[in-house]
Order: C-alpha cells, then structure tokens, then sequence
C-alpha cells in the first residue's frame, strides 16, 4: 500500500486491523507440536484426524510462531525512533524547514506501517509523515526497474507485475485494510488487461496506483539521494577492517580465497552491489587486489544469478522473452557504478532490447498476431 502524492493514506488504518483480529486464534506452535506428535488437530480436540505437514510447511509454521506480534513491532519501532533522535542529537523527525532529521532506511515495512498508522497512538504527525514518505520511497524504487524496463519495451505487464510483487510482500496487517485490498484488485486489473495487449498502457481502472505512478514517473522513479561512491567505498573498507579485526580476536587472519584452508572467509553477505562495485573499481586506491578479485567475484556471481532467475522464469512461463525482460530490469536497477564493475554498457543493453524484440516478434507471428 502507498501513497503517490504525498498524503498519509495509512492515519486512518490504525486500529483496522487491531478489530479483526481480535479474536483469540489457536497457537502455531500447538499445530506444529501436534504434527510432529501425531496428536489430534489442536484446533479440535474432539476431531479423530491427524495433522500431516510437509518439512516446508513445518518450517513455515515454526517461522510464524517466531515471528513478533503486532505490538512488540510497534514499542520496537517507538524505541527505534528515540534511539535514531538520539544518536542525532534531535527531538523529532523534521527540520523547522519541514527537511528530515534522520534516516528511516533500517527499518523495515511492518515497522514503518505501525509508525505510519499510528499504531497504539505512540507516534506523531510528523513520524506518521516521514513514514509514510519512506514506504512511498520504497513503492517507488520497487518499481523504478520495472517502469524502465517497460518503457524501452513497451511491455506494461512488466510494471504492473512488479507492483503486485510489491503489495504482496505486505504484512498481515497491512494485508487486513480495505486500502490495500482495494489497490491490488485494480493493479490486478491492470495486470490482466496488460496481458492482453502488452503494449497498451491499461486505463479507466479506478485506484489504479501503477497508472498514477507511470503518470509522474514514466521512464521510472529517479534514484532517492544516495551516498557519494567515495563515502560508499569509505564504508566498505571499514566494513572490511572490522571482519579483519574479529579474525584477528579469534586467532585468524581474514581471508578472500575460499579455497585457503585457513582463515576467516570474508562475508560480503552484508555488502549491496554498490559497495562491491566500490571494491572492484577502487577509485580511491582503498583496497587490495586480492580484495578487489573476491569483491569482483561475488558481483559477478549476483549478476549471474539474477540472470539465472530470468531464465527460470522464461522456462517456466514458456515465454522466451522473459529472459531479456528481467536482464533490462536488472540493467535498469543498477547504478552507474554497478555498470561499469560488472561490464554492463549501453551496447550490451541495446543487444538485449534488440533480442527482446525480435523474440517478441517471432513469438507475435507464431501466435498469428
């Protein structure tokens, strides 16, 4: 759910979801309990059957259970947000001037939906506010790629698709309000008309949030403000000093050949692409060249994974030009620095338009379009 104007469309939803589910709801982990006992269903205690789940479906299950219910995210959220004030030096979350004090970035979706709507009363106009700008800005970069990728191909299934990816990644209590059900139906809408000519952008759909966002955004979103790629390459290198030290703690040395038989093996599980690409490019001569071959392998190894993924994605639909879609959508996603590490250039994307094309073409004829 979100805003493309810049209203808080989630002051209202506070306590939606707080009335549905107010009924009290038996326990995962009972039903878990009683699968892996063979006891009867917990939810009947009189019923004869017994419960049979699969391993992914006890996972599933065992990470429900675990998962923290609305009002501890809520007070973790309050906490969250003194903390940042704090470690500001602030007493809120906007300037004089209306400009934002701290950085929401960390927190995640169901926190920033229990700030926006004002969950248990414990934020203010002004939290609700900067919150409600943050999911904005996250609606907006999940589908800047997308918007990208359709408008070189013209291809609106591939926006309106990244949109339904987004609301459903939505929290159970976001999932609850009539505002979040009310925009999926219609992008859904969109989505199916999409289908159906893929290159006519679908109209007349009431609530239809991806028509109001291609309308003030139609190549994609611009990237928010970022760090400077000298900040960017200042922060990997302490990243990488601080696993240094630790393996230095314990006795060790960092290494960045997973083939040494010795050695703490770097981490770059916390490292986003901009930062490896900070590594492998070192413009700032910060790094060593077995640190920059390790950062270079495993971008490549992102890169080739998300090509793979496209290609799964191709087999699966049976929809060859799948796979030139989502390598348009991965080019589009990048920065320029990301660009330049993994050798992604403009010619290397007019190939794939280029394939696009011609395998939409090809596709069209057999079709009999």
């Amino acid at each position: 759910m979100t805003s493309i104007n810049g209203y808080n469309p989630y002051a209202a939803l506070g306590s939606a979801y707080a009335r549905t589910a107010a009924a009290t709801q038996p326990s995962l982990a009972d039903a878990l309990n009683a699968a892996e006992s063979g006891s009867s269903n917990p939810f009947d205690p009189n019923a004869a059957t017994n419960l049979t789940l699969s391993d992914a479906a006890k996972a599933k299950l065992a990470s429900e259970a675990t998962t923290p219910d609305f009002a501890t995210v809520t007070n973790d959220a309050r906490a969250t947000l003194d903390k940042l004030y704090v470690a500001a030096k602030v007493s809120g979350p906007l300037t004089a001037d209306g400009k934002s004090t701290v950085d929401l970035s960390s927190m995640d979706r169901r926190s920033l939906f229990a700030i926006a709507t004002n969950n248990s009363g414990k934020f203010t106009a002004d939290e609700q506010s900067v919150a409600s700008q943050e999911l904005t800005s996250r609606f907006n970069a999940a589908l800047a790629p997308a918007a990208a990728a359709t408008s070189m191909t013209k291809n609106y299934t591939v926006v309106y698709k990244a949109a339904l990816d987004y609301l459903d990644g939505a929290s159970p209590e976001e999932k609850a309000t009539t505002t979040w059900a009310t925009q999926r139906t219609a992008v859904l809408k969109g989505y199916e008309a999409a289908k159906q000519k893929p290159d006519t952008a679908p109209s007349g759909i009431s609530g239809d949030i991806v028509a109001s966002y291609l309308a003030k955004y139609p190549d994609g979103a611009p990237a928010g403000t970022t760090k400077t790629f000298a900040t960017v390459a200042t922060n990997a290198r302490a990243a990488l000093d601080a696993q240094a030290r630790l393996a230095t703690e314990n006795k060790t040395e960092l290494v960045y050949d997973p083939n040494r038989k010795f050695g703490q093996l770097v981490d770059f599980s916390s490292f986003d692409n901009r930062s490896l690409s900070a590594i492998t490019l070192n413009q700032d001569q910060k790094f060593s060249n077995e640190e920059i071959y390790a950062a270079k392998k495993e971008l490549g190894s992102r890169n080739r994974a998300s090509i793979l993924s496209s290609l799964k994605q191709s087999q699966q639909s049976g929809d060859p030009s799948q796979l030139s879609l989502g390598i348009l959508q991965s080019y589009s996603a990048m920065s320029d620095e990301e660009r330049q590490a993994s050798g992604w250039t403009v010619s290397f994307r007019d190939n794939v338009l280029q394939q696009y094309k011609s395998t939409s073409n090809i596709l069209s004829m057999l079709r009999g379009a």
